[in-house]
């Protein structure tokens, strides 16, 4: 952009020298050098942090679908890399044995129940018969220990139960969120252990604007201010958005546990990450996750070098139906 300008004043310059607006003297010879100056101090260098831009990039939150039962999948009713509804069923472990678990411990509180209700009678019988002294106060005693037992039984049966019934229903999988599965590798027949991921589940319900800013020009960057971002996925084509977030840290400045004293290293200036919201939630949507392209974020510092900013924008909107990098 500052060459573009450059060259427009030597055109106006030679335009006035030919016309004889102007003599052709050694200060309009030195003139585009000052110029030239004069746009880098005063506008092109204060633009990095009047507008500052950087690269963006569309992520999307990736889940590993771990199933919470183990056993051979009997069913994978979905297909990859198709939207899927919250709740949508992704694929089904054979429930047989958990079935078969949880009749059994159901029938297990069924006769600890019968037992309970059994033992409870004859704890009445005793504690009257104790009133009469027909018999000796130990005998009622035991009979309130075997009573205790019998509650504990079925206590112990209730959670054997709620974990039967807890694995049956992990034997069907659902959608934790609106999305779609990628990379779909999961058949009918496989095994599934409960503890190993079998699928990559992209979450679309959230999707993630971020752009890196050089920390040089970072430092007037807040929230809500208005940002203008141009994606390689639609060339030509300027969205405006919102910053949302400066987040507040980043890996360099992050201590790794471990048993070694701290070693030297070569610091580098990592740009920070801003995070912004499109304003047009269907384009949101309908970009795929990596997606590149160059956003700016407007300051309320150096206004006049918006302009600059938003010309240098659309420019590069532009290219992006030929310069594929």
């Amino acid at each position: 952009m500052i060459v573009l300008l450059l060259n427009f004043y030597i055109a106006l310059l030679a335009l006035f020298v030919w016309l004889r607006f102007i003599p052709f003297n050694l200060f309009w010879k030195l003139s585009p050098v000052i110029v030239l100056l004069a746009l880098l101090v005063g506008l092109f260098v204060p633009m990095g942090w009047g507008a500052p831009s950087g690269p963006a990039v569309v992520v999307r939150n990736s889940v590993e679908i771990i199933p919470g039962a183990s056993g051979s999948v009997i069913d994978v009713p979905i297909e990859p890399n198709r939207p899927i509804k919250a709740g949508e069923v992704l694929f089904k472990i054979d429930p047989v044995a958990y079935q078969a678990a949880l009749d059994q411990y159901s029938a297990q509180l069924q006769r600890d129940q019968a037992l309970l209700a059994k033992d409870q009678t004859n704890l009445q019988r005793y504690q009257q018969l104790v009133t009469q002294n027909s018999i000796a106060r130990q005998q009622e005693e035991d009979q309130k220990y075997i009573v205790d037992q019998d509650q504990a039984n079925i206590r112990l049966d209730q959670a054997l139960i709620d974990g039967a019934t807890h694995n049956l229903d992990n034997t069907v999988v659902t959608a934790p969120t609106d999305g779609y599965v990628t990379n779909l590798a999961l058949r009918k027949g496989a095994r599934v252990n409960g503890q190993s991921p079998v699928m990559a589940f992209i979450d679309t319900a959230d999707t993630i604007f971020g752009a890196e800013i050089p920390q040089i020009y970072a430092r007037y960057v807040a929230v809500g201010q208005p940002v203008e971002v141009t994606f390689k996925f639609f060339p030509g084509v300027v969205y405006t958005a919102r910053v949302e977030a400066v987040l507040q840290a980043i890996a360099t400045g992050q201590p790794q546990v471990g048993g070694l004293a701290v070693a030297p290293t070569s610091v580098q200036a990592a740009p920070f990450v801003v995070r912004f919201k499109l304003d047009d939630q269907e384009a949101a949507q309908r970009l795929p996750a990596g997606s590149t392209g160059l956003a700016a974020i407007y300051t309320d510092q150096v206004k006049a070098s918006h302009v600059i900013r938003q010309v240098v924008l659309r420019q590069t909107a532009i290219l992006n139906y030929v310069n594929p990098f």
